[in-house]
């Protein structure tokens, strides 16, 4: 039976606490001043890790140069976070653009946008909410 609470899981955990204190205090380029480490998804045998970032503006081109940025510096990362973790084998990093908080934001907004146009409709037609509700319920 599996560990709920795998190493693997813990160490990845581990990682993104300090990847992210890496990217905030000791990188200093500024095309890294909005980026967050949202996740990192780390192998059975610890030596690689894919760090899921993703930035705080959703200029395509920022996100481009950004990703070319971490690749760049993956080195120096991984040779802060070897310094700062102590495992045998300091993981190899690969970073990946994570998508997931720009679709939550896009799918938020379409949710609003049909229950702004349905209440739209609701009154040129002239019926109040709560007749409209016991017709859905009919």
């Amino acid at each position: 039976m599996a560990k709920e609470f795998s190493r693997a899981r813990r160490v990845g955990q581990e990682l993104q606490k300090e990847i992210a204190m890496i990217l905030q205090r000791e990188i200093k380029d500024d095309r890294l001043k909005l980026v967050t480490v949202s996740g990192v998804d780390l192998s059975k045998d610890l030596s690689y890790a894919k760090v899921f970032v993703t930035f705080l503006e959703n200029d395509p081109s920022k996100i481009a140069e950004g990703m070319k940025v971490l690749q760049d510096a993956s080195g120096f990362i991984r040779s802060l976070v070897g310094k700062a973790m102590r495992l045998r084998i300091t993981p190899e990093l690969r970073f990946a653009y994570d998508q997931s908080l720009v679709e939550g934001v896009r799918i938020s907004s379409l949710v609003s946008n049909t229950i702004a146009e349905d209440n739209r409709r609701i009154k040129e037609s002239g019926r109040s909410e709560d007749d409209q509700e016991q017709e859905n319920k009919d």
